[in-house]
């Protein structure tokens, strides 16, 4: 129970900070809904290296790895929803940012991410069909989630906008954990049938 009132925890409280923020007083409800999507997708980014590493109780094995996968899909829509809502609100914003010529540096992250959230996606929608290797999977997919947890993490960090900023830092910081921690505990060497 502690772990998932942790979790729970370092997920509410950026959330609830977000949605007392006066910032929001001067936003529309698309922007605020693409504002939330980004936030959510950063949320997410904490449970999928704990389940991808069978750290959360109760969703280990199997389990684990088919929640992953759904986990990985709701990631990938609410990725679509930020950057759908963000078109909506100021399409030449996000034409800037996705050519990279967006003179603000937290767009730079925040497509990298984005590009690596889709790479990853598809790479697993489409393992089967590529007949990759355990040991090659597991390394292209883990190298994508580097890339999605840091390039997310930096986007997060470098927009001043609705998350308050000590939740924001302590979500990141645990996200970066998490990841970490997974990404080590494996080694990127496939598990040995038993």
């Amino acid at each position: 129970m502690l772990v998932w009132a942790a979790i729970a925890t370092f997920i509410a409280v950026p959330i609830a900070a977000a949605a007392t923020s006066p910032l929001l007083g001067y936003r529309d409800a698309v922007y605020i809904l693409g504002g939330f999507a980004g936030i959510v997708a950063m949320s997410l980014l904490l449970v999928q290296p704990l389940l991808a590493g069978g750290l959360l109780p109760g969703l280990s094995g199997v389990r684990g790895r088919r929640v992953h996968r759904w986990t990985g899909g709701v990631l990938v829509m609410a990725v679509v929803i930020h950057i759908a809502a963000l078109w909506i609100t100021s399409p030449p914003d996000v034409i800037d940012a996705l050519l990279l010529a967006s003179p603000t540096p937290f767009s730079v992250w925040g497509v990298t991410a984005m590009w690596a959230v889709f790479a990853s996606a598809l790479l697993a929608a489409l393992r089967r069909r590529f007949r990759l290797r355990p040991l090659a999977w597991r390394r292209a997919h883990t190298a994508l989630a580097a890339v999605i947890v840091l390039g997310s993490v930096m986007h997060a960090m470098l927009i001043q906008g609705t998350m308050e900023t000590m939740s924001k830092a302590a979500l990141c910081v645990v996200v970066l954990a998490a990841t970490a921690k997974v990404i080590a505990d494996k080694g990127g060497a496939p598990r040995r049938p038993r």
